[in-house]
C-alpha cells in the first residue's frame, strides 16, 4: 500500500515537469513562428518590388 502512496506523493512533480516542458516548447514553437513571419514579410516585400519594377 505504501508503493501506491509513493508513486501518487511524485505525480504532481511529474505533472509540473512536463507541463514546464510544454512551456517551453510553446516558446520555440512562438520564437519560430515570429522568424518565419520577418522572412515572409521580406520576401513579398521583395516580390513587390521586382513587381513594380517591371512594370516601369
Amino acid at each position: 500500500m505504501s508503493m501506491s502512496f509513493s508513486a501518487i506523493a511524485f505525480l504532481p512533480l511529474i505533472v509540473l515537469i512536463v507541463q514546464g516542458l510544454l512551456a517551453l516548447l510553446g516558446l520555440y514553437a512562438l520564437f519560430l513562428l515570429i522568424k518565419l513571419l520577418i522572412r515572409l514579410i521580406t520576401a513579398v516585400e521583395l516580390y513587390i518590388d521586382d513587381k513594380k519594377n517591371r512594370r516601369l
